[in-house]
């Protein structure tokens, strides 16, 4: 369960880098327009930016951002205090402290998952709409939400792997 948790965390993480990647050329595609536009403005002409470029990335980096937090705590990339801990703390403690935070952490997503619901539904109700686009916002929960999900089974998996203990004894 654990290696299939981490593969879902990495596809999940690479779906997120594609967004990240079309943030970036869209931003790229509006800072050469408006490139253009002073050049043009030399001539009389006049170059347009991208009309909603700030609902776009506002509404995709949400996403985006939190897609990458299960990879993340796949691959224990998340900031700790080994140094501390491995030199002052028993290895024992180490574990026990491993498993405490993979608990919290856990407990952490699961209720960014379920308050990040209530807001989807209040967004949905509220008939929420981008300002620019116009485009419903509620879709763009969906996936922090799964991010939220997947974060917590990460956690749990690989607290009942021992995955804590591997790193501590690694």
């Amino acid at each position: 369960m654990q290696r299939l948790l981490h593969r879902a965390a990495a596809g999940w993480a690479i779906a997120g880098g594609a967004l990240l990647f079309a943030i970036v050329a869209v931003t790229v595609t509006n800072a050469a327009a408006f490139t253009l536009d002073r050049v043009a403005a030399l001539v009389g002409a006049d170059v347009a930016g991208l009309p909603g470029y700030e609902d776009f990335v506002r509404l995709c980096v949400s996403a985006a951002a939190l897609m990458l937090l299960p990879y993340c705590q796949a691959r224990k990339g998340h900031v700790s205090v080994d140094i501390f801990a491995e030199t002052l703390v028993p290895r024992r403690l180490q574990h026990a402290l491993d498993a405490l935070w993979q608990v919290l952490m856990a407990a952490l997503a699961v209720f960014m998952a379920y308050q990040m619901t209530l807001g989807m539904i209040e967004t949905y109700q509220d008939h929420v709409l981008s300002r620019v686009l116009g485009w419903q916002e509620w879709p763009f929960y969906l996936p922090g939400i799964l991010s939220m999900a997947l974060w917590a089974a990460v956690c749990a998996a690989d607290l009942a792997a021992g995955a804590g203990r591997e790193r501590a004894d690694g």
